[in-house]
This record gives C-alpha cells, structure tokens and sequence, in this order.
C-alpha cells in the first residue's frame, strides 16, 4: 500500500499482454517496459521518487547499456534519464540516494569508472580496467558512506588479496590503512551503517561474519551468540533504528539456515522460519577448510565434508563446482554434499586455481589451463585426501555441474585408475562449442564475453586450436571406459543440449556404462523438486552400485 493509502500499483510491463487493474484497462504504455528494475537504495525512502535502471538490449537479445530513470511511485510517470558517459552497464546511488558512480564498457574490452561531480553534475573518469581479467587501475567502487566518501577495494600492499580502503574523490587518494583487510581472502560483504555513521563491517572469509566497530552492537552479538552458541550468526539492523527488532540469521555446517527476531530491548529471540526444517544437524557431517599442495608448489584450498563420525579410508565423492571463475564454497550446510556425506561418503571440493576470493594469484593460474593445470590441481586433491587417508583409492567417483562437469569427463580420461566412475550434470563437452553452438542451438554467451573475456581465460580459438584439441572430452571421447552418469536440461541455453547429444553419441560408441538422462523442461540447474528428487535419486543408485556398499 502507498503512504497516502491507495492500493499498490503495478509500474512495469513484464510481459507483453495487457494489464488489467481495479476492474479497468492499463494501456501498455502506462507501464514501464519490461527491462525496467529497481536499484538498491540506502536511506529513508520518505520520497515519492525513486530511481530504476531500464537495460537496453540490441534485436538480437544483446545487453548494450542501462540508462537510470527517476521515477515518481504515485503517478508511475518518469522524469527522463540521466546522462551517461558512455554505454553505462552499472550504477552506483551515493549516501543521498543519488546516481553518483558508473561503470561503462568500452569496445576494446575494458571498463571505465566515473564520478557525478555532485555540484555541476557533470561526469570525471575515475579509473580504468579490464572488464573480465581485472587487469588495470586502482581499485574497484564497492559502496557510499557519509559526507560522499567512497568506499573501494584495493590490493593491499605485500598480499595478494583485495582489501576495503575509503577514497578521496577530490584528491584522487586512497587512504593509507585499509579499513577492512581479511588475511588469505579478497574482500567480499558489505558495509553496515546507521544512517551516517558506519557501524560494522559484514565479511566471508572460511564463513560469512561481522567485525562490529560499534561497542553496542558487538555488545549485542556477544548476547545473540550466547543465546545460540552453535551457529553462526549474523545480524540485519531494521531500516528505522528505533524499532527493537533486529534480524538473526542463523546457520552451521551441519545446519540449514533458521530465521529469528531478537529483540533489543527485552532480549528475547524469536523463530521466523527454517530452512528444511526437518534436517537434524546430528546426523550430518561436519565441514572443514583445507589445504593441500598442487604439483607446481602453489597452495589449493579445498572443503572436506566427512559423514557423521568422520572415519578412515572411506568412499569419496570429488565434488568440482562450476563456474569456472567462482568461488565454490564457504562453512555451511550444503543440500548435495550432507546427501551425499549421509551416505557414507567422503566430499571434497577443491577450490582449484581460477578460483575466485583467495588472491589473484591462485585466479591468475587458472588462466588458459581447462583440462591442464587447473585438472591437474583436482588430481592432487585427490591424491592427497589418499594420502592423508580419508578415501580409498579403489572407491573413488568425480562428478560436478559446468565447469565441473568438464573436469569430471577430462578427470575420468586423463586419470583411468584413479576415478571407478562419474557423475555430471549440465557439462561442457568441448570448449568450442562454448564458442560456436551450433546449428539448431543458440547459447546465451554473450558475444562480448566471446571476443574480450573467452580468449584472455579460457583460450583464443585459432592460437590455442591445438591445446582445445588435447582438451577436449568430445574428441577424446573413445578413451573414457568408466561408468557415466549423464544429467542436462532441454531448455539449457548456456550449455545447450549440442553438448550432451554430441557427446553421449561418441562415448557410447565404445562405453556401454553411460546413462544420459534428460530433463526436457529444465534449464541449467534443477529447479522442479521432482527433478532434483528423481537426479539424486538415480546418483544415490550409481554411487552404491559403483564404490559403495552393495
């Protein structure tokens, strides 16, 4: 409902059909188009005006640009753009809830920030760098606190992480002391204010946490933390600081997530809701962060789940996450690796180099290494998980989804004696159909991401043909003899189904152990439970009959 009391309205068009309220016709041009989103916005949303992005996009579906409208709530009516310094593909809304910062592409693949002069409004570059490498400039904007001071991330001196420095717009100048500087992590959270004053500092290092700078409220974390002392809580301050209410999120390794209210004032918690509130944190298995050495000397960190009880030389699931260029985990309950832990089996998920968030060192090594370095380093892993004794060496699967669906095809053929089997779901079959599609299938890689990102982290199509060949699962289909277990969607358009079709063909041809199983009304992951039941289903029966118990 609106302050003046009337009924929400609907401001933007999301489909092409007409929309009917109040018992009358909305013209379509009433509405805002499709493309039209809100933008985050700080403070206290006492104005009948907002600003919202409207992304353009070229006839062919192509994101070109995103202009900032100012938007009246009431009237549902637009007061124009504002101006931009090039093709805008990020805002950034200052302390005021004004546009401030911006990012824009440029056409030879890199990035520029610029600065709202605040008095003639007119745009100053800040810095400069390249879009999907990082490589260039300073720093990267991370958020506005008071009196206009930005917020930055920066590679701190003598590591090789990114820290949290305030930024002298005037001057140019970044501070000389981070403000937040996380040992063995890149920056990633946010900034916690009450209206102007900055009261903490919300950061992921091996777990998601919160450095107070305000006495009162680390005073209040120590009360929450009491009152639950075996999860890990964060807390969300309300919009208005005089309610007492403040959000308690609450989670562990072994236990899902679990929403509460704390009251300030009496002290008491209060339940909202539970994520899958049936799991009983006793019967899962606990999640450490490791470390092990590749072959080359560089450290990979990687998670180790045991099931209840731990143990010694145990079956083993290596769980590669996708991406590639993510990071893949944190100290939480995680849906598939508790299912599998609860099956008596060892997970470990390496954060292989081309990982994000441990340091551009371990990012910068994965670049051009699918199926060379960056598969030698989940080889390690699994050597030394041997090694240290966890898993039994004849009873070990690969599996994972994308990227890790890629790594498990090229993990099976390139190391025969070390993986009995594997599971993959949603995975590259060959890097160049990532490049090219195919006829009958349009991937929704962007041809940017194509031309300027593809060439610099994965590999350039005519440089590095002879290397695309050597690591290709499609090409070197003939040389995988273990039991598969194939997963995909119908209506995947990153990895579209040319992938599965071209490669199931050629494995079958000499491997009568493959199971190709399609989800025809599934994109790139699983979103219908009845999928997600019946895939893990069919995985718990592959496991068991391959390096399980049976």
């Amino acid at each position: 409902m609106n302050r003046d009391g009337s009924k929400f309205r609907q401001l933007a068009q999301r489909s092409w059909q007409p929309f009917i309220t109040n018992g009358s016709s909305t013209a379509s041009r009433d509405q805002l188009p499709w493309h039209t989103y809100l933008l985050g916005q700080r403070g206290a949303q006492n104005s009948d005006y907002i600003y919202v992005q409207d992304r353009i996009y070229s006839s062919s579906g192509e994101f070109l640009y995103t202009n900032v409208l100012r938007l009246n709530t009431v009237t549902g009516r637009t007061s124009g753009s504002i101006a931009r310094p090039g093709d805008t593909v990020a805002w950034m809304l200052d302390n005021d809830g004004e546009p401030r910062l911006t990012t824009t592409r440029e056409k030879g693949g890199s990035n520029n920030i610029f600065y709202r002069d605040p008095n003639t409004n007119d745009w100053r570059k800040l810095t400069d760098f390249e879009r999907y490498t990082g490589r260039g400039g300073g720093f990267r904007p991370f958020a506005f606190g008071k009196n206009g001071t930005l917020y930055v991330m920066h590679t701190a001196p003598g590591t090789d992480t990114n820290a949290v420095y305030s930024y002298d717009v005037a001057s140019g100048k970044l501070a000389d002391k981070p403000l937040v500087n996380l040992e063995g992590y890149d920056f990633s959270g946010q900034l916690i204010f009450d209206k102007d004053k900055l009261l903490g500092v919300r950061h992921l290092t091996d777990a998601w946490g919160t450095t107070w700078l305000d006495p009162a409220m680390q005073a209040m974390q120590d009360k929450v933390d009491k009152l639950l002392p075996n999860t890990n809580n964060l807390l969300t301050l309300p919009s208005r600081p005089e309610s007492p209410w403040v959000l308690v999120s609450a989670y562990a390794d072994i236990w899902p997530r679990r929403l509460m209210l704390y009251n300030s004032e009496t002290g008491k918690l209060r339940m909202i809701s539970a994520s899958f509130p049936n799991i009983d944190p006793n019967q899962m298995g606990r999640k450490e962060l490791v470390h092990y050495k590749a072959r080359d000397g560089l450290s990979i960190p990687a998670w180790l789940t045991l099931p209840k009880g731990g143990g010694k030389n145990l079956p083993m699931v290596v769980l590669v996450h996708g991406g590639p260029w993510v990071r893949g985990g944190s100290w939480e309950w995680v849906p598939a690796v508790q299912f599998l832990a609860s099956r008596g089996y060892a997970v470990l998920e390496p954060e292989y180099r081309g990982s994000t968030g441990y340091g551009g060192k371990l990012f910068r090594a994965g670049w051009k290494q699918w199926g060379l370095k960056m598969q030698d380093d989940v080889t390690d892993g699994t050597r030394w998980a041997i090694e240290q004794g966890y898993a039994n060496a004849k009873r070990i699967c690969i599996a994972g989804p994308n990227y890790g669906g890629y790594a498990t095809l090229m993990g099976m053929i390139k190391e025969p004696e070390l993986y009995k089997c594997g599971v993959e779901w949603a995975g590259i079959t060959d890097i160049n159909l990532l490049y090219d599609g195919s006829w009958n299938y349009r991937s929704d890689m962007s041809d940017d991401y194509k031309r300027f990102g593809m060439p610099a982290l994965i590999g350039d199509q005519d440089k590095d043909a002879e290397q695309f060949k050597a690591t290709s699962p499609l090409l070197r289909a003939a040389e995988l003899k273990q039991p598969l277990l194939m997963a995909y969607g119908g209506a995947d358009v990153r990895v579209t189904p040319a992938h599965s079709i071209k490669f199931s063909k050629a494995v079958k041809a000499t491997n009568p152990n493959v199971e190709l199983i399609e989800y025809e009304d599934e994109g790139h992951s699983w979103k219908l439970p009845q999928t997600r039941v019946d895939f893990w289903g069919k995985v718990e029966k592959f496991l068991d009959k391959n390096i399980g118990d049976h």
